[in-house]
């Protein structure tokens, strides 16, 4: 067995193991057994183990949980970043034929090998900064053949990286420059073709529905195709126009309706009455320069909130779920224990994976310590105040087979 013991501060982020909603710990110890959590709770019931780490003046909580990017992609966007920066719009770009549609060219173009290499290397970073569980995207494929190679190259990624990987299949991210005449055909590829291509592989099924994107009929009808196929339901909402989706998708059952800045009462009532889980996405709003969802609409419904990084190379190049768990409180309103939640157990929730983001005896080992920044009291608050979170001590990472069980 193996310990931590004498933490300043543990975060069991369960309500049932500790005090207030993120089970707070103080003086405590964690322990495990191969691949499982066997005590959390005071120091002073530890029971004895072979190894034992002082964590002493640190904080311990569950590995992080990414739960929205699309990390597997070739090609650079920093000119679409240059034209950004000058005035031109997301959707301006998309609709003439770059954004998404220059990724997909350059990821069709480069070999398995090199987007496994790439992808893997993104996902260390993350993993470096104590992230355990990433939900990582198809979409820029959009072939049938393209599309299962994104998800192959996902996991192989994964388990490259050391993280668990939850496949999500994005065959409806963009009309591809070879269908553009004929998007009928396209909507029809994607379920008669693709979506029975990635079956065994996606865990869910995905659609961007947006201005320049997929309409609300295209994507109902191909997020109701996975859910026959029998994958879980996510949805790119409300981001750059409202178009309706968020309600939608959560009277199909959806896990989780992601950005969400033109988010309506109708939704936010649907999204809650179906316990659909907001993820949301600072790292995007911050880059396209857009307003912050109705945070309070949310709450209002009782829907429940998640952050992500949304890693992609245009929209929201970036890989730290700290930073963004602290630009969702800034630029979002989000309270420090919504956001804590938000990167743990809310976004384990989404993916379906409810012994994930939390420490409970009998769960899997995936556990993190961290160090507040010098002279900083072990506070959740310090945690998300500092831009980039803590300095990461040591890490728990769930082992290869329950990885697997997760990309499953």
């Amino acid at each position: 067995m193996e310990a931590w013991r004498r933490i300043d501060l543990l975060m069991t982020m369960d309500a049932t193991s500790g005090d207030g909603v993120l089970g707070v710990v103080r003086d405590a110890a964690i322990v495990r057994d191969g691949a499982r959590i066997v005590y959390a709770g005071p120091d002073a019931g530890a029971p004895a183990a072979a190894i034992e780490r002082d964590a002493s003046g640190c904080v311990a909580l569950p590995g992080l949980v990414d739960p929205h990017t699309h990390s597997v992609w070739a090609g650079s966007r920093s000119a679409e970043f240059r034209e950004r920066l000058a005035g031109a719009t997301y959707a301006e770009i998309l609709e003439r034929g770059g954004g998404i549609l220059s990724t997909v060219a350059a990821t069709r173009a480069a070999s398995e090998e090199a987007l496994t290499e790439w992808a893997a290397r993104r996902l260390a970073r993350m993993a470096a900064r104590g992230v355990a569980v990433v939900e990582v995207k198809s979409g820029y494929g959009l072939t049938p053949a393209d599309e299962a190679r994104m998800l192959r190259v996902a996991v192989a990624a994964g388990d490259r990286a050391g993280v668990a990987v939850v496949p999500t299949f994005l065959g409806a991210h963009t009309v591809p420059a070879e269908h553009r005449a004929r998007r009928d055909a396209y909507v029809a590829q994607i379920i008669e073709e693709q979506l029975p291509a990635v079956v065994g592989v996606a865990r869910f099924v995905d659609a961007y529905v947006d201005r320049g994107a997929f309409t609300l009929e295209e994507g109902v009808a191909v997020l109701a195709a996975g859910r026959a196929l029998g994958l879980g339901v996510r949805v790119h909402a409300e981001q750059v126009a409202y178009t309706g989706i968020a309600e939608a998708a959560a009277r199909l059952g959806a896990r989780s309706a992601d950005h969400l800045e033109r988010l309506d009462a109708a939704g936010a009532a649907a999204m809650g009455e179906a316990g659909t889980i907001a993820v949301l996405l600072p790292g995007a709003m911050l880059y396209l320069r857009d307003t912050a969802p109705p945070i309070g609409l949310l709450r209002a419904h009782g829907v429940r909130m998640a952050v992500g990084t949304d890693l992609n190379p245009g929209s929201s190049p970036v890989d730290d779920l700290w930073t963004c768990a602290t630009l969702a409180c800034v630029t979002m309103g989000l309270t420090v224990e919504e956001a804590l939640l938000g990167i743990t157990a809310v976004a384990a929730d989404s993916l379906d994976l409810p012994e994930h983001g939390r420490i409970r005896v009998g769960g899997p080992a995936s556990a993190l310590l961290v160090r507040p920044p010098p002279g900083e009291p072990a506070d959740p608050g310090v945690l998300i105040q500092h831009l980039g979170g803590p300095e990461v001590v040591a890490r728990w990472t769930a082992p290869a087979e329950l990885r697997a069980a997760i990309s499953a």
